[in-house]
């Protein structure tokens, strides 16, 4: 599948017309389906975003919202997705929308992949927004090149919507969508900052497999946006 590509001059003029879409995108999901489904991505590049987000003037209290992918940590570690979530994103007028939490308290989170399958099955599906990010190996979501899990994650027939991934390269135990999960979604974004990111994800649409940087299965199986700024 061809990458759409939309690039921004600054990281503020992304912020401000991703946060505008993405509110759109959910309103059309409230308005035809009763519900609307957001799924989202941690790390440092989407925190100004979620404050754009947040800040938008939609119906939250119809809006649920997920992860992609978490660490497999308690909600006050500082790696804990779920919490970045909640004090970014669920906040001002977006409190009033509905979080699905992906970490639950069994201790390995192999134990937990079906149950939260059955927690996201409650939303609202296929998922009107996936946002992604990448890493600089070309992971994305918790599928990583290193993970022995990989294969299963990627494999399109598996029928699974969450998979338990163990990176070598990263610490922390992870709950991860898997690829089949990621692609059904009706509007999949990748949001990226930096030219280092952008090269690595040039480079990898160019010349790699998708067990050498995962994010090439998901362009490969689906229509993704890019949302980049230097």
């Amino acid at each position: 599948m061809p990458l759409t590509q939309s690039l921004y001059e600054s990281a503020e003029a992304l912020n401000e017309e991703f946060a505008a879409e993405i509110a759109e995108k959910l309103s059309q999901g409230v308005a035809q389906r009763g519900r609307a489904s957001l799924m989202v991505s941690g790390g440092r590049t989407p925190l100004p975003l979620f404050k754009a987000l947040s800040e938008t003037d939609i119906d939250w209290a119809s809006v649920d919202v997920s992860l992609v992918d978490e660490r497999w940590v308690e909600e006050s570690s500082d790696a804990s997705n779920t919490r970045l979530v909640k004090e970014n994103l669920l906040v001002g007028k977006a409190s009033a929308a509905r979080f699905i939490e992906m970490k639950s308290a069994e201790a390995d989170a192999t134990d937990a992949a079906v149950a939260c399958e059955s927690r996201l099955s409650a939303m609202s599906q296929p998922f009107d927004v996936l946002i992604l990010g990448m890493g600089e190996d070309g992971h994305t979501a918790s599928l990583f090149p290193c993970c022995e899990q990989l294969e299963d994650g990627l494999a399109m027939n598996s029928g699974r919507v969450c998979i338990a991934t163990q990176p070598t390269t990263a610490p922390h135990q992870r709950m991860s969508l898997t690829l089949p999960a990621i692609v059904a979604s009706r509007n999949i974004y990748l949001h990226l900052t930096g030219d280092k990111k952008r090269q690595v994800l040039e480079d990898a649409v160019a010349n790699a497999t998708a067990t050498e940087k995962p994010i090439v299965a998901v362009i490969n199986a689906a229509q993704v946006t890019l949302k980049w700024a230097p």
